[in-house]
């Protein structure tokens, strides 16, 4: 549990860094939307191989079970936030094609 907070903590901090240098008026190549989302779709696929190779290590014998729950239960929980964002952006999107003009 204090991990997931350390985790969260840390998500946190990065999000306030970024903000930062795109209010400071930073170069226009330090951040943008594009840059923020394919960060985090690495970050995705990183938790989604971590997992696959924990359960690798498992079957092999070499992985504890507890480390194998845990490395299933972040990448599904990792999954389940990219579907909740995507949902959120497809309906923003939906909404605003029906917005009249």
């Amino acid at each position: 549990m204090v991990d997931k907070v350390s985790q969260a903590i840390g998500a946190y901090l990065n999000t306030a860094k970024i903000a930062d240098k795109s209010a400071g008026g930073g170069d226009d190549d330090s951040f943008s939307f594009g840059s923020m989302i394919k960060g985090a779709i690495e970050n995705v696929v990183k938790t989604q191989k971590t997992s696959e190779a924990v359960s690798a290590q498992a079957v092999l014998g070499k992985a504890d079970l507890t480390d194998v729950v845990q490395a299933v239960t972040d990448a599904e929980m990792t999954l389940q936030t990219v579907m909740s964002v995507r949902d959120r952006l497809v309906s923003a999107y939906q909404d605003i094609m029906r917005m009249p003009i």
